[in-house]
């Protein structure tokens, strides 16, 4: 019984998560990232392209988070209001 408790924690926690999350969330289209968050990614990642990019609002502040892919590699990264990067948030291998 305690490890059917366990997962169900488990669980729930990760769906609140995700739930969270997405709410919070805005798409935007790539071309309207900021210069200063395409240039960093053109550096710091090259043969990667931008898949995708959202913008969220907390605490008042703006972050941007991309998805950046290559031939086998999907990235999800976090930059600042102002383009500077924040975190990675996971590799994902396809």
């Amino acid at each position: 019984m305690a490890f059917v408790m366990s997962v169900l924690a488990v669980n729930g926690q990760a769906d609140t998560t995700h739930t969270r999350m997405s709410s919070k969330q805005t798409t935007i289209k790539v071309a309207d990232l900021p210069h200063a968050i395409t240039e960093s990614i053109a550096k710091t990642y090259p043969g990667y392209t931008v898949k995708e990019a959202t913008t969220e609002l907390e605490n008042n502040a703006l972050n941007y988070f991309v998805v950046v892919t290559n031939a086998t590699t999907t990235e999800t990264l976090v930059y600042d209001k102002d383009g500077k990067f924040l975190k990675k948030l996971g590799k994902k291998d396809e």
